[in-house]
């Protein structure tokens, strides 16, 4: 069916296929003709339906003349399909709409058939227009419809073409000798890739006639790829030539343009290439380059590179929507605020519009770990979009020619935008990709006033350095003074994970060797800081790892920017990272945006739904732990601020290679032996805790030398213990050779005690711990504390001190990891009286008894989310109850009010350090 369908459109008999294949109604509007620039051009209505007119032209016009049709037909044809034709292809045209705070853009999204081509995609667009026989769908629907079979295609170009740009990568590679060395062999393929992506892009946006690249590639290369490497040097020649030194052209380089702006500069001599090249270069050129979402280049980037280099340098590729997550806040809804203000003003709009235009043309943008360019390119979009909506504000309002207001020089250029990529190939891609999101824009302002600028040869491009960010003066790269922006997404890594080069880097930036838990990415919040010293008309922001804000970083980063005179304007709390990448990582992340102002309010963006939208709160001060509070830190003590609250220790440490533990499988075996079984315990790690699963231990303190002699299973556990601890890299665990049958660190309880796993899933409401008889061993993946009344238990099974935990607590990626020093010992719990005191113990036991009524479950079942028994629930909201009455919190609080009564008793104990 849809062959057929294929084969009426190339008939160019549009009017029965719309009409007897796809069943759409009569056209109900009389031929148009408009005059555009001494040239006519007229459209013919060949169909409608509900609304929606399909309109036909006879020829394939220049842009602008398109353009200035699509304005007029929009007047009386709000959705609509152009098609454009002559006999050897067709375009089929849809305007595309996309929202930006409270403007909206519009563009022609564009589907180009060449007759006799394969087209799969065509044909099924073709079968979704297609309405039933047998149904009359109302208007929405079929506008639903041809959204499904254009807007939809739009989407997807982003994934087919990020994986066809993986495909080139990867046939270059096997093109080139291995003599070739792998950084000049991946330099080659950067520049190469960098410039295909450009001229695909060219065939799609009328930088010169449509498909010229393509056919240039189809029509001069041989089909088994032999000579396409020789030929695209000659063509990347060509077009660095300007066109007044050329001499008469060879015929199949006619048509490109001189491009200039350092693109095509580098001579690069290709290797001889294959099939597999030229064939994916050519369905590359199949796809719709200039409808390709700027979050492209990213992901592109991130396909074709090894997971192991990604990994080095910490790169984290970002969606549209983090990144708007970034920038919107930072500067752009205050700019889209102040537009719609303008609005307004009446007789005084006009000169208000003319006055924002100019300040969009101040504004100066920097990312200083620009990797592919995304947040620039984003940037760059953004405020030309806003830029053309003024400008079509003033023609609307003051009627000035549409073509004056594109020619009087465009206020957003190329030219102040900067970045800082220490990365050659992504520094390539972001080059390029800069020019290619400046031909988007002046498509959208082609569709819109008629009109664009010429950019070739071009004359103005973007900022580009490679280098090292953090060893560079970024006032080198772009001037700190006026309205300079800075934002981006830094290289995240933690101390386990950056290289000693890295260290090196973010000890030169902080100035000393003492960083504690420092990420990497805190050395760009620094350099900030430093680069905007002496004005006070900056802001910045950067993705984080949530781990920035918790814990000694928060302590160590916030107070040197707080100090230095600069706010949280917004913050987005812990949130799941997304990313445009295929096998993207998995990335735990806040942002942070700084100014010195002292409005707006600050924004705080929660996430009740850690992998869902934000939820935007307005907030009196945002502190370092990015909830709305005084400024703190809280640094780690030894003991207890509390009085009611006991020490809690760390469980004991095997180091023992494993011999010390006694597995299921082998414990009957152990059993059996009547020496050995008198020194098995039960031993406890945060698996057994959780899970209620066993294991035991040989617990050897008291046993003496006799013993362990007599036993064979306990001589040769021991002989391994001290094998392994000799064969240890530490010198410390070597220590403990002389001692094979102890624990490294025993931690023992004379007594009941409760035992606390290190590390928790956050997804739980409550903190799991349990009461454990003193003869069971607690490993060191648990903390354990002396509690003989029940009041320590009380305590840490409440809401409260998990609200503690998650504010000022590190985590290990977005799981809770209980803190001793940090979180327990500055837990600011109010001196109790004997009637709370006992309030809290008796609450406690009721929690123990609500569990008791179901023996079969583990720990991790009975706190599984949204999965407590009902008794459970209730007798830890009856505890809840009698904590939060402690803090002078009233019943059923919310997480913002607990945090705002924990640091308010916290500073009634505590002087503040900020």
């Amino acid at each position: 069916m849809t062959t057929s369908l294929i084969e009426r459109a190339e008939q160019r008999d549009y009017q029965k296929l719309f009409i007897q294949d796809l069943n759409w109604s009569r056209p109900d509007q009389p031929p148009v003709t408009i005059e555009h620039e001494g040239r006519e051009v007229t459209a013919t209505n060949v169909s409608s339906h509900k609304g929606l007119r399909v309109w036909v032209v006879n020829e394939k016009p220049d842009s602008k003349l398109e353009a200035a049709l699509d304005q007029y037909l929009a007047k009386t044809s709000t959705d609509r399909i152009l098609i454009f034709h002559d006999d050897t292809e067709q375009v089929w045209r849809w305007p595309v709409r996309r929202a930006a705070g409270s403007t909206t853009t519009t563009r022609l999204s564009r589907h180009r058939h060449r007759n006799g081509d394969t087209d799969p995609r065509f044909a099924e667009k073709l079968d979704v227009i297609r309405l039933p026989y047998d149904e009359v769908l109302d208007s929405n629907a079929v506008l639903a419809k041809v959204r499904q079979a254009f807007d939809v295609e739009v989407k997807n170009e982003t994934k087919h073409a990020s994986k066809l740009m993986a495909r080139l990568y990867a046939a270059m590679e096997k093109a080139y000798p291995q003599s070739v060395p792998r950084a000049e062999r991946d330099h080659e393929i950067s520049v190469t890739l960098a410039r295909i992506l450009f001229l695909m892009f060219g065939d799609d946006t009328d930088m010169w006639e449509p498909d010229l690249f393509s056919t240039f590639i189809r029509d001069n290369t041989q089909p088994d790829g032999s000579d396409i490497g020789e030929q695209l040097s000659d063509l990347f020649t060509y077009l660095d030539t300007p066109e007044d030194q050329r001499g008469t052209p060879p015929a199949a380089f006619d048509g490109f343009r001189y491009v200039n702006g350092q693109i095509f500069s580098e001579r690069v001599t290709l290797p001889v290439l294959n099939a597999e090249f030229r064939t994916v270069v050519l369905e590359a050129c199949d796809r719709d380059w200039a409808s390709i979402s700027p979050a492209i280049f990213g992901s592109m980037f991130q396909s074709v590179r090894d997971a192991e280099t990604r990994r080095q340098l910490g790169e984290h590729y970002t969606s549209e929507e983090n990144i708007l997550k970034t920038l919107n806040p930072l500067f752009l809804d205050e700019l889209r605020a102040e537009f719609e203000h303008v609005r307004t003003l009446g007789k005084y709009e006009a000169d208000r519009l003319r006055k924002l235009r100019e300040k969009l043309g101040r504004i100066r943008y920097m990312d200083p770990a620009c990797g592919c360019g995304n947040f620039i390119i984003v940037a760059y979009r953004e405020l030309r979009d806003l830029e053309l909506a003024i400008m079509e504000r003033l023609q609307e309002i003051t009627g000035d020619n549409p073509m004056l207001l594109a020619n009087v020089g465009l206020k957003v250029t190329l030219d102040h935008f900067y970045g800082i990529e220490i990365d050659e190939w992504p520094a390539r891609i972001a080059e390029t990709a800069m020019f290619l999101v400046d031909r988007q824009c002046d498509l959208k302002l082609t569709a819109s006033l008629g009109h664009a600028p010429d950019r070739l040869p071009i004359q103005e491009q973007a900022t580009i350095v490679v280098g090292n960010a953090l060893r560079l003066d970024w006032a080198n790269v772009c001037s700190p003074q006026g309205e300079v922006v800075v934002a981006g997404n830094p290289p995240f890594l933690g101390p386990h994970t950056r290289s000693k080069e890295q260290l090196e880097d973010l000890q030169a930036v902080w100035g000393t060797k003492d960083l504690g838990r420092l990420d990497y990415v805190t050395g760009w919040h620094k350099k900030s800081v430093d680069y905007f010293a002496g004005t006070d008309d900056g802001r910045f922001a950067f993705v984080s790892t949530s781990s920035v804000a918790q814990g000694d970083q928060a302590t160590r980063l916030f107070p040197y920017i707080f100090d230095n005179g600069w706010r949280l304007r917004f913050a987005h709390q812990n949130f799941a990272w997304t990313s445009e990448a295929t096998g993207a990582a998995a990335v735990h992340c806040v942002i942070t945006g700084f100014d010195k102002k002292d409005k707006p309010a600050p924004v705080l963006f929660e996430y009740p739904d850690f992998k869902g939208a934000p939820r935007p709160v307005t907030a009196r001060h945002i502190n370092a732990y990015l909830v709305d509070g005084p400024n703190i830190a809280i640094t780690p003590r030894s003991t207890p601020l509390a009085p009611d609250l006991a020490k809690v220790v760390l469980g004991s440490m095997a180091k023992d290679g494993g011999h010390l533990i006694v597995e299921p499988s082998d414990y009957e075996r152990f059993h059996s032996d009547p020496i050995a079984a008198k020194y098995l315990r039960p031993y406890v790690g945060s698996r057994e805790l959780l899970h209620g699963e066993q294991r035991w231990c040989l617990w050897l303190e008291d046993a003496p030398p006799e013993d362990l002699s007599r036993s064979a299973l306990l001589r040769e556990r021991v002989a391994a213990v001290r094998a392994f601890r000799l064969d240890a890299k530490a010198p410390s665990t070597n220590d403990f050779a002389s001692i094979p049958h102890l624990f490294t660190q025993r931690a023992s309880q004379p007594t009941a005690f409760v035992c606390i796993p290190r590390v928790s899933s956050e997804n739980r409401p409550y903190l799991p711990c349990d009461h454990l008889s003193p003869d069971v061993i607690a490993s060191d993946a648990n903390y354990q504390v002396q509690d003989p009344d029940g009041l320590q238990f009380a305590v840490l099974s409440s809401a409260m001190l998990l609200t503690w935990q998650k504010t000022i607590g590190g985590r290990l990626e977005s799981r809770i990891r209980f803190a001793v020093r940090t979180v327990w010992n500055n837990f600011p719990l109010p001196r109790l009286s004997s009637e709370q005191r006992e309030g809290l113990i008796a609450a406690g036991k009721a929690v123990l008894a609500a569990r008791a009524q179901h023996p079969e479950r583990s720990l991790a079942q009975h706190y599984s989310a949204n999965a407590m028994a009902p008794e459970l629930t209730a007798a830890h909201h009856e505890l809840d109850r009698q904590v939060d009455a402690l803090f002078g919190v009233a019943a059923n609080p919310s997480e913002g009010e607990r945090q705002q009564a924990l640091f308010d008793t916290y500073l009634s104990l505590v002087p503040p350090k900020l």
